[in-house]
């Protein structure tokens, strides 16, 4: 590893770099560093907007169902409260997918030929070569041990992760991990949510096949998989999946795919 500054790092072929940004929770990943500094610029734009909007209109930050938006709200509000809509959850639900969708646009922007932003745990990417993800569930015995391959086919995409058993975000599920997939992060983010909130109840099994059913019925939404325990369930189209060998530790380091190590970046 290569260390260029505090914030950005270079490591087998790509830069990274981890920031917290107020709620924001940020890991970036780029073959440029200056597209790195293009999506932390647009995180601390955006957030600014979106705070600033809140003040106006506190209930975007309560609500647990969908709201109207106007077409002359910034586009960190319409993307989320378009996902939001679509998922049935409120407006914040999709925020964090939303900054990782725009702070990728941004590098993007920059020439990037690899853009990916994880928002605690919600995943926005386009990428030019394969990049692996891996889901943590928390207690159960998958957990660490799955994850997707995300190749050519799959750009750009969002993937996002809701948890009973990991995240402190509010839920009303019992799922120790249900991810969505879809072509923004936004929609993935607020898809996530509403499966999670679903997986629920002593019939364990019964709960994740309550979750993928709702899945099911969220429109755009490519795929989803859902965890709780030892019970695993998968709809749609999903990125290819992998078995991971890494440990939780290695798969925090975020890399590129390596046949031994096989690192990647942590749901």
């Amino acid at each position: 590893m290569t260390l260029l500054n505090p914030q950005i790092s270079f490591e087998r072929g790509l830069f990274r770099a981890r920031r917290v940004i107020k709620q924001s929770n940020l890991l970036f990943i780029s073959d440029l560093a200056a597209a790195i500094q293009a999506a932390e610029g647009s995180i601390l734009l955006n957030r600014a907007l979106l705070e600033e909007h809140i003040r106006q209109d506190p209930a975007f930050a309560r609500a647990l169902s969908p709201l109207d938006f106007e077409e002359h709200d910034t586009r960190i509000v319409r993307l989320a409260s378009e996902a939001a809509s679509a998922a049935n959850v409120g407006p914040f639900a999709a925020v964090p997918g939303a900054l990782a969708d725009l702070a990728t646009e941004a590098m993007s922007s920059c020439g990037a030929s690899v853009s990916l932003v994880e928002n605690g745990g919600e995943i926005a990417a386009n990428s030019k070569i394969p990049l692996n993800v891996g889901v943590y569930a928390g207690p159960s015995p998958v957990s660490a041990r799955i994850g997707f391959r995300l190749e050519s086919k799959d750009y750009p995409v969002g993937v996002s992760t809701s948890s009973a058993s990991v995240s402190h975000a509010l839920t009303f599920g019992e799922a120790d991990a249900a991810v969505a997939v879809a072509d923004t992060a936004a929609l993935s983010d607020a898809s996530a949510t509403a499966i999670c909130n679903a997986v629920k109840g002593n019939d364990v099994e019964t709960s994740v096949q309550a979750g993928l059913e709702t899945a099911e019925k969220i429109r755009g939404l490519r795929g989803a998989l859902v965890v709780r325990g030892r019970y695993v369930g998968s709809i749609g189209r999903l990125p290819r999946l992998l078995n991971l060998k890494g440990d939780i530790d290695g798969m925090l380091k975020a890399g590129l795919y390596d046949a031994e190590r096989q690192d990647a970046v942590l749901l």
